[in-house]
């Protein structure tokens, strides 16, 4: 499969799945979208949570209704775990010339989600020492459907209590690989002295989403419904793979046999992998490329 057919795949999908719009645009999510939205000046900082396999296509669109200059928003690029590494370090330098705070996250790990819980503190205590405020700090987590919202709101409340050594029942939101399970926004307290809550909130989506290359990405990563079955959708995924720089990679390996002119640094120092790499440096798209059994 070239470039050719993953472009005609995706146009496919893209616009069947704009078709079907109505499968995950609700009611439900309109009054989420809207109770949000007037939340959302009322809180000290946003946590935008996005798919870090997707970082450009999984953005929450609601914010773009807000002047950059009145949210302190933190972009959290969760399941880091399921990108490619390199790739990740690409898009914090990104997001840094943006004028945007960035941070990678897997919030199934422990250890991940107390670093992130201590750079939010510092966070936290670089504004008060600013405007000297004593009141407690909220955050908000906002995003798309099935970006993990509510499984690092569930992470960073029980390290908050750990450490803060307070007794108690824990609280606990829903985490479901399906998207809009999350009916209600929640408070959950992450921190203590000073006292920090964090709302998580339900995914939403706009109520249209015109690129198709967008709408394909959101339903492979499961942040949208299949509603175009799942053959069509890997026979997209497939053409993604055979275009990614790793599949092409082993491809010249296995052509090539033990030529040592197509292995170790050859291969990466190539002509068509430096031109890959000034591609990437574009950020033009997504960089769709993990394996496919971690999709």
């Amino acid at each position: 499969m070239g470039m050719a057919s993953r472009s005609i795949g995706l146009k496919e999908i893209g616009e069947a799945l704009k078709k079907a719009k109505s499968g995950w645009y609700s009611l439900h999510m309109a009054a989420a979208s809207h109770a949000i939205a007037q939340r959302i000046p009322l809180v000290d900082f946003i946590l935008e949570v996005r798919d870090a396999r997707i970082p450009l296509s999984s953005h929450c669109q609601l914010l773009s209704n807000f002047p950059p200059s009145s949210l302190r928003r933190i972009i959290v690029m969760n399941k880091t775990d399921l990108a490619n590494h390199s790739q990740l370090k690409e898009w914090t330098q990104y997001f840094e010339q943006q004028n945007c705070i960035s941070y990678g996250v897997n919030s199934h790990n422990k250890e991940n989600v107390k670093k992130f819980l201590n750079f939010l503190q510092a966070q936290v205590r670089e504004l008060k020492r600013i405007d000297h405020s004593g009141h407690t700090t909220t955050m908000m987590i906002i995003g798309i459907p099935n970006v993990g919202k509510s499984a690092l709101a569930n992470s960073l409340h029980q390290l908050g209590r750990i450490s803060a050594a307070e007794k108690g029942k824990l609280k606990h939101t829903i985490v479901s690989p399906h998207p809009g399970e999350t009916k209600n926004i929640s408070s959950l307290k992450i921190g203590s002295h000073p006292n920090i809550y964090v709302l998580d909130t339900p995914g939403i989506l706009p109520p249209q989403i015109h690129d198709s290359e967008v709408c394909t990405k959101l339903a492979l990563t499961g942040a949208i419904e299949n509603l175009v079955g799942e053959k069509e959708l890997a026979r997209y995924f497939l053409a993604i793979l055979n275009t990614s720089d790793g599949y092409k990679k082993w491809e010249r390996l296995s052509t090539h046999g033990n030529d040592k002119s197509f292995t170790g640094q050859e291969v990466e120092g190539s002509s068509d992998s430096k031109l890959n790499m000034k591609r990437k440096r574009q950020y033009p798209s997504d960089h769709t490329q993990a394996e496919p059994q971690k999709l």
